[in-house]
């Protein structure tokens, strides 16, 4: 298991042995890795109102460039709707108008609604996480999260966060790393 410097107070423990902290859909992505990337993400438990990323870093004395958020794009093209994962490091904003529209190849990109975002992944809202997302998305990785050593993602759950490596971010299916997605 690795170690995590950035944990601040967290109690962090292998992923795989706090099911509770993670969505299903979370859980059986995390099970379907390679044991050797598997044994590289920890789990924490923490308070669900205290999921959103500055009122987390805070509380929990985490640093905010070690956060990453995960945030569902949709936007259309001919009628038919696509759908994107970003991630971008907490003290940056994804370009949606910019590069996520360009990749998707969409007149106009927004975030997508909280219920879409909800129904879609199987997640919470504040949980969202890269880990577990539907197979047919791509995953927009700014290339800063795939260079980061340890970052704190969501769950999929607001009670819990994983803490992973930004290159196993980077192996993940249909993972992108994009650089300039955030400024």
């Amino acid at each position: 298991m690795a170690q995590w410097s950035i944990a601040g107070t967290l109690q962090v423990g292998p992923a795989l042995a706090r099911p509770e902290l993670l969505a299903p859909p979370v859980l059986d992505a995390i099970r379907a890795l390679d044991a050797a990337d598997v044994d590289r993400i920890g789990a924490t438990e923490i308070d669900p109102d205290l999921a959103d990323t500055a009122a987390f870093c805070e509380h929990y004395g985490v640093p905010l460039e070690a956060s990453a958020n995960c945030v569902v794009v949709a936007g259309k093209r001919a009628g038919e709707l696509r759908y994107a994962a970003c991630m971008v490091l907490a003290t940056t904003r994804a370009d949606v108008n910019g590069v996520v529209k360009r990749r998707l190849d969409v007149r106009k990109a927004s975030f997508a609604p909280m219920d879409e975002a909800v129904g879609l992944t199987g997640m919470q809202y504040g949980g969202i996480t890269p880990i577990g997302l539907p197979s047919d998305w791509p995953l927009l990785l700014d290339a800063r999260v795939a260079a980061e050593p340890e970052l704190v993602v969501g769950s999929g759950i607001r009670g819990g966060k994983l803490l992973v490596p930004g290159d196993l971010l980077a192996k993940l299916a249909g993972a992108e790393v994009i650089e300039g997605l955030a400024g």
